[in-house]
């Protein structure tokens, strides 16, 4: 039986990470948007919350605490009502050591774990998004062809954070020995991931990359170009990865974010709402605005409800895909109405940087083409 009532952690956490939001990320959003970058003071105060470590096992360092999907999908709706930006920031480690901990051998745990349970920030990457209208998960362009020592990667990837501070990346490519069949499972099973550092000859990491949106966030392009690696770089060692498992969990974790953007669209545009008058009364009374911010309060409450979902799937070790992608797809519609319903709250005044709607209807719109980049 599905239950809604957070546990005594779960609302303990919530709030921790709401007030961080609040007093810390809000503040400084605008002023990263601008300058685009993510202050190190706030990315230093968020890894001391343990939002990366708290994850990694007591014998590498880390807290060990379980891992819920739903209990992550409740801290990054928080974050995401802070920034969105400094949000993927901060996270970006995750989409590496989430995957080792979920997939790695004993000796690539060992490896690489240990680096990142430390008091400092430490950046790390995962590369999944490739330049393609068609651009579609089960079906990877990007390749890793086998060899006697290892494997020769070739393809092109966007949208990975914090690549060119990242000393180690996460790859994901389609083994050109698998063919990827006709149904899309079988895209999801001819995918690997591979561990590479950031110097490894064949790997080019672009410029910052100039976006609509996540302006603070630096997101690469990347370029590999027979890029080889040895067997041991091949995330699981003989065994597979579950990329669609994997997957999932991004998809929540976007769609968490998502939620949050939108709600602080939202209450932005509420309150707005209630001290501006027109007429002699609240435009708030008025009834077209009214609807229209009953509307999207609505979309945000359901698509909450649909991810939710998918995360307790998640939890109970069920597959979770559809509700995963219905989550993810549905919640990118919904951001970008609800930010962009905001902005015509405020009618002209939504337009101007004086109100951060404007820059929330811009990140809104990137949730679309965001795949793997946060994960749960």
């Amino acid at each position: 039986m599905v239950s809604f009532e957070l546990s005594e952690e779960q609302r303990l956490l919530r709030e921790s990470v709401a007030a961080f939001a609040i007093e810390q990320m809000r503040p400084a959003a605008r002023d990263a948007d601008e300058r685009g970058e993510v202050p190190r003071v706030i990315v230093d105060k968020a890894w001391e919350l343990g939002l990366v470590t708290s994850a990694i096992p007591e014998s590498y360092g880390g807290f060990g605490d379980p891992r819920s999907a739903l209990t992550g999908a409740i801290v990054l709706e928080e974050l995401g009502y802070g920034d969105l930006s400094i949000a993927l920031h901060v996270l970006a480690p995750r989409l590496l050591l989430y995957p080792l901990i979920d997939h790695g051998t004993e000796e690539q745990k060992k490896q690489w774990l240990p680096g990142f349970a430390g008091a400092a920030f430490r950046a790390a990457t995962a590369a999944v998004v490739e330049p393609s209208m068609t651009f579609d998960l089960s079906g990877l362009a990007t390749t890793a062809v086998p060899e006697s020592a290892g494997f020769v990667l070739r393809g092109h990837k966007v949208f990975v954070p914090l690549a060119d501070s990242s000393d180690v990346l996460l790859l994901y490519a389609r083994r050109a020995d698998r063919p990827a069949g006709t149904r899309p499972v079988d895209g999801y099973r001819a995918v690997d991931a591979f561990v590479v550092e950031r110097a490894a000859a064949g790997l080019t990491i672009g410029p910052p990359e100039k976006n609509m949106g996540i302006k603070a966030l630096q997101t690469h392009e990347l370029r590999l170009e027979d890029l080889r690696v040895d067997r041991s770089a091949r995330l699981g060692g003989e065994a597979e990865i579950d990329f669609a498992r994997l997957m999932n969990r991004s998809r929540v974790a976007l769609a968490a974010l998502a939620v949050g953007v939108a709600r602080a669209a939202y209450d932005y545009a509420r309150e707005y709402a209630k001290e501006r008058r027109a007429f002699g009364v609240a435009i708030a009374q008025k009834q077209a605005i009214a609807f229209m911010l009953a509307e999207m309060a609505i979309e945000i409450d359901a698509t909450r409800l649909l991810l939710w979902e998918a995360a307790w799937k998640i939890d109970r070790g069920e597959d979770g895909m559809r509700e995963a992608y219905l989550a993810k797809q549905y919640a990118a519609n919904m951001a970008l109405k609800v930010c962009d319903n905001a902005v015509q709250v405020l009618g002209g005044h939504g337009y101007i940087r004086d109100h951060p709607v404007e820059l929330w209807l811009r990140n809104s719109r990137g949730f679309a083409s965001f795949e793997g980049m946060a994960i749960v």
